[in-house]
């Protein structure tokens, strides 16, 4: 249906409702780690198994296969991978049999509904497959943070395609579930992890003397064996050095790599927290398609790494949704959430929005897309709506007249709106309009949810005259809408702001 936004200025923009709405599945899962704490527990429960007979391991091997293995792909890889994560704490170097060890990975595994109470906050960008499309179509990537049990959010995807009618479809999302292969960053560039570590503030006689004995790049397996090395040699360590050892494999362990088998689908790939800083949730990803000065294209996401005490802005990298690289960001501007980074840069420099004090925007600056040390203000609340604080709502889309940047607004009692305003294409730091009500705001049947009365986005695209805007409703479910570019850049240029 069609519906009016809130605005009481003359020539409302009119926002359409596709009536698409992606809501949880409870009954989408993963499997995950489920280990004890205490090595002597996991010891024992592996003790229990070894000390079954060979009859009842196949038994009780032949019930988890039944209850389980058409729930997850490739079920006793699983199992087997599962099982040499913890062989370390088996009491002898004889492998048990086969169906013994897919057993023993069985019990530190455990079912995880990682979208069961929410999914929302979505981005959207162009797939990287445009083929056989009809003419006048645009397929597109979905980003969505997906919330369990725990209050964990993980990052899951969908795709489907946009018309020349502006009609819909959202590709089949697939029952089956699967978190990536992780691994630490293949190579360390040795440069940008001296600058982390000074960052830090643990740049010591230790960490120097690590980090000459490294090459430019280097793994992490070379990077424990330095620090190993170090600390043998130099035995007894102080607390300070204890401290230093935790910090450098902790910076390590934050920079990682994702990948999936080409075979799983998209609708099936999840990224499921691992790292020490996201730990309790992968947040808000605002995906963008970048084009360097050379024309070649990457896709780059920012997203927020929680480790249930505190927040940590990290970068996501990957060309084709196969493979991402996660990676910290660093410098003294890179801090609190909602960072969005423009999709090309601004006279030959990177350049992102940000909110450095929970309240206004900022613009930012740097030539290394990990290191940003610049900000200047750029927006600060003005109208109600948005007085608690304003943020970014996805990185900023170029027209060809300026940057059109959608924006979120906090009022009275903690109600979220959308907004837009429009920057100078050649100086962003330029606001030439402005919306002075919200484009989106919630309504009667949407305000309900996980956290009420909040309607709230990372990012959307443009198809032709048509902004394609996916948008959660109350921290439960999203949905799409549509709205006229033409209108909206209309009011944006000449409306009262």
């Amino acid at each position: 249906m069609i519906k009016n936004n809130t605005s009481q200025e003359s020539s409302p923009i009119l926002v359409k409702d596709t009536g698409i709405i992606l809501a949880p599945d409870n009954q989408r899962v993963i499997a995950r780690s489920h280990i004890p704490f205490k090595e002597l527990r996991v010891e024992r429960i592996i003790s229990r198994v070894l000390s079954l007979d060979e009859s009842d391991v196949q038994k009780e091997l032949k019930s988890v296969v039944e209850k389980f293995s058409h729930r997850h792909h490739n079920f006793e890889v699983l199992l087997e991978r599962q099982f040499a994560f913890i062989r370390q704490f088996i009491p002898s170097d004889v492998l048990p049999s086969r169906e013994r060890r897919l057993l023993i990975g069985s019990f530190f595994l455990a079912e995880y509904s990682f979208e069961s109470a929410a999914l929302f906050n979505p981005s959207i960008v162009p797939h990287p497959d445009q083929s056989g499309l009809p003419p006048g179509s645009l397929r597109f990537i979905m980003s969505l943070r997906a919330t369990g049990e725990g209050h964990i959010s993980s990052l899951t995807f969908c795709s489907g395609y946009i018309d020349a009618n502006y009609n819909i479809s959202i590709d089949e999302i697939h029952g089956y579930a699967s978190t990536a292969e992780m691994k630490p960053n293949t190579l360390y560039e040795k440069v940008c992890f001296a600058k982390k570590i000074r960052e830090m503030d643990i740049d010591n006689v230790f960490t120097n003397s690590v980090l000459v004995s490294l090459s430019d790049q280097f793994t992490i397996d070379e990077l424990q064996e330095k620090l190993k090395a170090w600390i043998f040699d130099h035995h007894p360590i102080s607390q300070n050095d204890k401290l230093t050892f935790d910090k450098i494999l902790w910076l390590a362990q934050c920079n990682y790599e994702a990948h999936f088998d080409p075979s799983i689908s998209l609708s099936e790939r999840v990224i499921f927290p691992i790292s020490p800083s996201e730990q309790n949730g992968i947040e808000d990803a605002r995906f963008v398609l970048f084009t360097d000065d050379d024309g070649n294209k990457k896709y780059y996401a920012t997203y927020t790494a929680y480790d249930g005490k505190a927040i940590l802005p990290q970068l996501i990298e990957t060309e084709n949704f196969e493979h991402f690289k996660m990676i910290t960001l660093n410098g003294s501007a890179a801090v609190n959430k909602g960072l969005a980074l423009f999709p090309r840069k601004i006279h030959g420099r990177y350049a992102m929005i940000s909110r450095q004090d929970n309240e206004n925007l900022f613009l930012m600056y740097s030539d290394n897309i990990h290191f940003w040390h610049e900000s200047v203000p750029l927006m600060k609340p003005s109208y109600p709506w948005e007085f608690m604080q304003i943020g970014n709502c996805g990185s900023p889309i170029e027209t060809e007249h300026g940057w059109l940047l959608l924006t979120h607004g906090v009022g009275s009692f903690r109600q979220y709106s959308i907004g837009a305003i429009l920057l100078d294409k050649k100086n962003p730091s330029k606001i030439i309009g402005r919306l002075r009500e919200p484009l989106i705001h919630w309504t009667e049947t949407n305000r309900s949810g996980y956290v009420p009365n909040v309607v709230y986005t990372c990012g959307a695209l443009i198809h032709k005259d048509m902004l394609v805007l996916p948008y959660a409703m109350s921290d439960k479910k999203s949905t799409i809408s549509l709205i006229s570019i033409s209108s909206l850049l209309e009011k944006l240029l000449h409306g009262t702001s």
